[in-house]
């Protein structure tokens, strides 16, 4: 369990108010009259507590700020969270605390106000983290307190005493109103109402996987409050707080404000530390004291219901948003009307509020004090009858500046009642982890038009992070770690791009499906391109904005934690070389058993034949001459390419991608069959984990380079096998084929029992991957040989003028092709082909080798 998970905790701004309190009368025996405070009026449905309604609320103040609440409970006594003073277990010097009594507003004194300093703190001594329970403290005042109206003692609770589960409690604090979203000026003290949940509903809903997959084991002395479904907690800035009840007219402690896995979350109540347990731990304390804290007796037994079975039954809360009765009928889905401009799409995020690009808005007449007719604007909800108006308008900060924060809020003039037909989407906390293979769809966004073709071509996968960064990323970059902000989406479509089909002038959102629930993921802004969009700002960096904006934007956890194996996402991983044509030669580490090698092709000829290609380019694949052309023929046969395949394996994140074969090009090489061949297909292969093109290697070898020979041991499954070779040195290519190697050939040695795992009548490719981890393509095989290999490199003048965005890595180490001279070769290996064992051995001995494995 991360301890970052436990945040110290904070009200939230929408909660009602209590009703008035009965009349005390004037204090006159603290003893006594204990949880009496002034009687006062309430503002129904408000947040701020009027003045005097909790008078022994206090501020605790360290380096002139607020930092943690406290109730008063003896004039000369503060109970609060240990958590608040101790660090890396050490107790924090009394001297740098003070304690604000009276204080409604932070924004400046009142006449009540009044500042003790802080002369001892205690904790209890087995007190060591938050989520191990005791998280206690008493603050020995160096004065007593000033009593009065608005500085009273709160009553402590008897060991004996029982709060029943259900009771309507308070809790109070000047905390942060939602996660990460501070208090605002004048900082006047909060109330929520909680209720008070008992220890098998609580440690149900805590054994259900919660924020980063966790579970939570409640302890003895801890106790919860809050609501299944979330929205109303404590936050941070409120710890040590007091938890208050009500009972015959006194109000008793009940609970100190300890921590929560975030704020408000649903299935996630605050807990917090029950002070029932611990009368005798504060007695012992405080003994001495005059007067000391009081616990007076429970008037009247808590009327309880039947005894709370001990077994997991609590009901856990289901997502109020993201529900749609089938895809892309979303119950979320608005259009706004501006006058003059063509209707804006955008999505319902809340019963108020609604989110849409700010670009819709940008040449509206808008200024920086709002639009100036926007009593002329209008909403259509789904299912509406009636329009609905706009109230206001709140642009991103960051909108005419950055395409990824091309956001505005609009609020509605009333609340809409939600419903089936009409429901807001959910949004990501900025630690989602929308994980790969995620299914998504795409949604309108701005003003789109309406999507070319059947709603089938919508659908998408979300690929991982190591794709969707190394493909449209900056080389060399982090690649974000799963619960980090991602920078990008990037979905892979399932059906295939049609040719002639155009999405361009459209703006699109990507909603992602978890568990039935629709989360708005992303956004992408208008295109100039043709093609679907393939990369999305992830919305999941604007949930503190849009949460701030509208104090009830149904932000929620995630859904599905199948992050994979340990270790898979949780190693940094950095982005190979790219080229100035983009990504080339990715493919992730440790792929395993059945992924695709995703430039490998097949290449079905005339239907009597199959040969591998490599994809070199988005619309041309590299072949072997000699396997493509019969020889004596001079007709372009009939042919087709298949990319995303992995034989009869299943294969995460692939599809099938499939092309004709247009046209084939040859180079001229002076009266001979030229070994290499360039298909160009039908149109273009988009980038994916189905289908990406390998780089390309100008000269000579990578160094430092891993080298391998791909193919097919089986031409009849076609399942990609992998065998590790060295290239040998030019000499020892040079002395085992003198006088019968074409210019331009590379010679390999197999690893030990690999020579058999690909059949040569397909051509297979060897392929090296780079120190930078880049896969480049260095030769495809010659006719009927597993060593001999025609070179990419010298035909680099022939591929890059005929395709114009082949993958070239930029050129290193030492050329390959170098000037012989002399016969530097052992007799017994002069013309020595075919590798026998001891002419293999004999080189192993008499040289290194080029490449290792």
């Amino acid at each position: 369990m991360s301890q970052h998970l436990f945040l110290p905790l904070v009200m939230l701004a929408m909660c009602p108010t209590p009703g008035a309190f009965p009349d005390s009368g004037k204090v006159t025996e603290l003893r006594e009259d204990c949880g009496r405070p002034e009687p006062s009026a309430r503002i129904l449905g408000g947040s701020d507590a009027q003045p005097r309604s909790w008078p022994w609320q206090v501020s605790l103040h360290q380096g002139g700020g607020h930092v943690c609440g406290g109730s008063l409970i003896a004039p000369s006594w503060v109970l609060s969270a240990a958590h608040c003073f101790v660090t890396n277990g050490t107790l924090e010097p009394a001297a740098e605390w003070s304690v604000l009594l009276g204080m409604h507003s932070q924004d400046g004194p009142s006449d009540s106000a009044h500042l003790r300093a802080v002369a001892a703190i205690l904790v209890p001594e087995n007190y060591s983290s938050v989520e191990l329970g005791a998280d206690l403290a008493l603050l020995r005042l160096a004065s007593p307190a000033r009593l009065g109206p608005a500085v009273r003692p709160v009553c402590l609770p008897r060991a004996t005493h029982r709060f029943a589960p259900g009771t309507a409690c308070w809790a109070t604090g000047w905390g942060d109103v939602q996660e990460a979203d501070p208090l605002p000026p004048p900082w006047v003290l909060q109330e929520v109402e909680l209720r008070l949940l008992g220890e098998a509903t609580c440690q149900c809903l805590y054994s259900r996987p919660g924020p980063f997959n966790l579970t939570f084991q409640l302890l003895p002395g801890m106790l919860c409050a809050g609501y299944p479904e979330g929205r109303r907690d404590t936050c941070q800035g409120d710890s040590g707080g007091p938890l208050v009840c009500e009972e015959g007219g006194r109000w008793f402690q009940a609970g100190i404000t300890s921590f929560g896995f975030g704020c408000g979350r649903r299935n996630r109540p605050g807990v917090f530390t029950a002070v029932a347990p611990y009368e005798t731990w504060i007695r012992d304390r405080v003994m001495g004291s005059e007067p000391g804290p009081a616990f007076p007796n429970q008037t009247q037994e808590p009327q309880l219901g039947p005894r709370e079975p001990r077994e997991e039954n609590c009901t856990i809360a289901l997502p109020e948003c993201g529900k749609a009765l089938q895809p892309g009928a979303w119950p979320w889905a608005v259009q706004v009307t501006v006058p003059g401009f063509r209707p804006c799409h955008g999505s319902l995020v809340s019963e108020s509020w609604l989110l849409a690009p700010a670009s819709c808005f940008l040449h509206s007449g808008t200024s920086d004090s709002g639009p100036s007719d926007l009593d002329a604007w209008r909403v259509l909800l789904p299912s509406q009858p009636h329009a609905e108006r706009v109230a206001r308008l709140v642009l991103h900060e960051n909108a005419s500046r950055d395409d990824a924060a091309d956001l505005a809020l609009l609020r509605l003039r009333a609340p809409v009642n939600l419903s089936a037909a009409l429901r807001p989407v959910c949004l990501a906390h900025p630690e989602h982890y929308f994980l790969p293979g995620s299914r998504c769809r795409l949604a309108r966004w701005g003003r789109a038009e309406t999507a070319p073709g059947p709603s089938t071509q919508l659908e998408a996968e979300l690929l991982s992070s190591w794709w969707c960064h190394c493909l449209y990323g900056r080389q060399g970059a982090p690649v974000p770690l799963a619960g980090d902000p991602p920078l990008v989406l990037c979905p892979a479509y399932r059906e295939e791009e049609e040719a002639g089909r155009c999405w361009n002038n459209s703006g699109w959102t990507l909603v992602c499906r978890e568990k039935g629930t629709w989360f708005l993921a992303g956004i992408r802004g208008f295109s100039g391109s043709c093609l679907r969009p393939r990369v999305f700002a992830p919305l999941q960096t604007h949930g503190p904005w849009i949460s701030h904006v509208t104090r009830g934007a149904y932000l929620e956890d995630q859904l599905a934690w199948d992050w994979g194996p340990e270790g898979e996402i949780t190693e940094p991983q950095t982005c190979p070389p790219h080229t100035e044509h983009g990504a080339c030669g990715l493919r992730p580490e440790a792929a395993p058993t059945g992924v695709l090698w995703p430039w490998l092709a097949e290449i079905h000829v005339a239907g009597d034949r199959v040969c591998t290609g490599i994809l070199v380019a988005p619309g041309w694949i590299l072949a072997a001459t000699h396997c493509i052309l019969r020889p004596g023929s001079a007709t372009v046969p009939y042919i087709e390419v298949y990319l995303g395949r992995a034989g009869a394996s299943s294969v995460p994140q692939g599809h099938q991608v499939s092309r004709l074969v247009i046209s084939i090009r040859l180079p001229r090489h002076l009266g001979l069959r030229p070994p290499l061949a360039l298909l160009e297909l039908s149109f273009r292969v988009e980038p994916s984990p189905s289908a990406l093109p390998i780089c390309l290697h100008p000269g000579g070898i990578p160094p430092g380079a891993s080298c391998w020979v791909l193919g097919w041991k089986d031409p009849q499954d076609r399942v990609p096998v992998a065998a590790p070779v060295s290239i040998l040195t030019p000499r020892l290519c040079h002395c085992l084929y003198q006088g019968i190697l074409p210019p331009g050939t590379l010679c390999v040695l197999y690893a030990e029992g690999q020579d058999d795992r690909c059949e040569v009548t397909s051509a297979p490719p060897l392929l090296c991957q780079t120190e930078g981890g880049s896969w480049v393509l260095m030769g495809l095989a010659v006719r009927g040989s597993q060593e001999l290999f025609a070179a990419i490199s010298p035909e680099e003048t022939w591929i890059s003028q005929t395709v114009g965005e082949a993958h070239f890595l930029p050129p290193s180490g030492l050329p390959y092709w170098f000037p012989e001279s002399g016969d530097l070769c052992p007799p017994d290996l002069a013309g020595a082909s075919g590798f026998p064992g001891a002419a293999a051995l004999f080189l192993l001995l008499l040289t290194p080798l080029i490449q290792g494995w």
